[in-house]
């Protein structure tokens, strides 16, 4: 499990996924590099693979810098 700095607060994959998602998560996997530039300001973003249910699982993408967030949902 790694941690990353993400609007200069340490978080956790759970915290993580908790800011995508905007409510708990059951599981979260290890944060990742998204090799992509935020579309807001230009910064990084990392991504991170979530359960938000039993029956579903999400990958969420969230820049380091400011408050963009997205995930991979249709």
């Amino acid at each position: 499990m790694s941690n990353r700095v993400v609007q200069g607060r340490m978080v956790t994959p759970e915290k993580l996924a908790e800011l995508v998602e905007g409510d708990s998560v059951l599981e979260a996997e290890s944060i990742a590099d998204a090799d992509r530039d935020c579309p807001e300001c230009g910064g990084d973003v990392i991504s991170v693979g979530y359960m938000p249910s039993v029956t579903e699982f999400v990958t969420g993408y969230k820049c380091q810098e400011c408050d963009w967030s997205a995930d991979d949902r249709e």
